[in-house]
């Protein structure tokens, strides 16, 4: 498929017009007083003129400046396009698709189930809460597909917390190093055995052909079966590098081969590696990198929400961030903090008092607090 255009929105679209450069001030000239050599003319300030000198912008969780300006969220494929960050997201994700042959272009077949797509859009931060990039991604609504016609099995396992507590303490015990990794667009990696046909992506249809349909060839985010499909593929080409999954834990992966270990941690699209020396280590990073598209993240300092912090004979672990970042999403950030925040002598009842004004927000939180509780054990 030849990597198209974008559509233009219903409105010409000019990706600057909407922005002023940070480094000129905007005046107002009909407010400026005219010079007068005579003292007692009235003050006038810089304010009241209508000049402003221009602020220099600081994060405040970092300890250097940014030119990297975050964009708040658009709410559609349309309003997206419109901001220079978010539309370069979504081109440089549309040309990872498009050069990792995700689909082809075929006319749509007579009483298909062509599933749609949507885009979806996020900040990507660093450790020390920096903005890294803005990240556009094309998913597919999984609730439109049709079990035994485009999906099967969907089941794929992920990383228990025990299993990463063990290899954490045994890197520290031996003094190996902690490296991390992540796949990039790691669900496009999988093979599909189904047959599915997708709508083109909004914003990117092919004018030649804006009736054709998406016949997928390779995974997508938000199908039933992507990470299943995907885990078989990482799987596959480990044990082409002599490693085996663990049989109590299937996304920990082991390497044993001439007097060497290594020992690999899975969840999803974040990969956790550790070697008894740092050949080995090097010498991984390459071959994994040779069959995967790899961002190398250096030395681990962040995995799962959890801030790491190797000092001599300890690795600190902190779910700070995490746990702030639930504050913030309930609206109790500013609220003082109790020791037993919930009345234990109180008898619940699924019947007390009217039922929660947002249930999605309330089971969010739920399930978030769960997750900073399991991880924290």
């Amino acid at each position: 498929m030849p990597n198209s255009l974008p559509e233009q929105p219903t409105a010409p679209i000019s990706p600057l017009s909407h922005q002023l450069p940070l480094d000129q001030p905007q005046s107002n000239n009909s407010l400026v007083s005219p010079v007068n050599n005579n003292t007692q003319h009235p003050m006038t300030t810089r304010s009241k003129a209508g000049i402003f000198r221009p602020k220099p912008i600081f994060s405040l969780n970092s300890h250097h400046t940014t030119s990297l300006i975050s964009s708040p969220l658009p709410k559609s494929h349309i309003d997206a396009l419109r901001n220079p960050n978010w539309k370069s997201a979504m081109i440089s994700e549309f040309t990872a698709l498009i050069n990792n042959k995700t689909w082809e272009l075929v006319p749509r077949p007579t009483n298909a189930n062509v599933i749609r797509c949507m885009w979806l859009f996020k900040h990507k931060y660093r450790s020390d809460g920096s903005l890294e990039r803005h990240k556009a991604l094309l998913v597919v609504n999984g609730k439109s597909q049709r079990l035994g016609i485009d999906c099967d099995d969907t089941f794929s396992p992920v990383v228990k917390p025990a299993t990463i507590r063990t290899v954490l303490s045994i890197a520290l015990s031996h003094n190996w190093p902690l490296h991390q990794l992540d796949v990039n667009n790691a669900f496009l990696h999988g093979f599909l055995d189904e047959t599915v046909y997708m709508h083109q992506p909004p914003g990117f249809t092919d004018p030649s052909r804006p009736s054709h349909v998406c016949l997928l060839k390779k995974s997508l985010y938000g199908l039933k079966q992507a990470p299943r499909a995907w885990y078989h593929r990482f799987a596959s080409h480990a044990a082409k590098l002599d490693f085996h999954h663990s049989k109590v834990d299937h996304s920990l992966f082991i390497y044993h081969h001439n007097g060497t270990t290594a020992y690999l941690l899975l969840y999803v699209d974040d990969i956790v590696l550790t070697t008894s020396t740092p050949t080995l280590l090097r010498n991984l990073i390459a071959q994994l990198g040779a069959e995967f598209s790899l961002k190398d993240l250096g030395p681990l300092t962040f995995f799962l929400g959890i801030a790491v912090t190797r000092q001599p004979e300890r690795l600190v672990l902190s779910q700070q961030k995490y746990a702030t970042k639930i504050l913030h999403r309930a609206g109790m950030a500013s609220c003082n903090s109790s020791s037993t925040p919930v009345d234990t002598r109180a008898k619940l009842s699924a019947d007390d008092g009217p039922p929660v004004p947002n249930p999605t927000l309330y089971r969010s939180l739920a399930g978030a607090l769960q997750y900073l509780k399991i991880k924290n054990c």
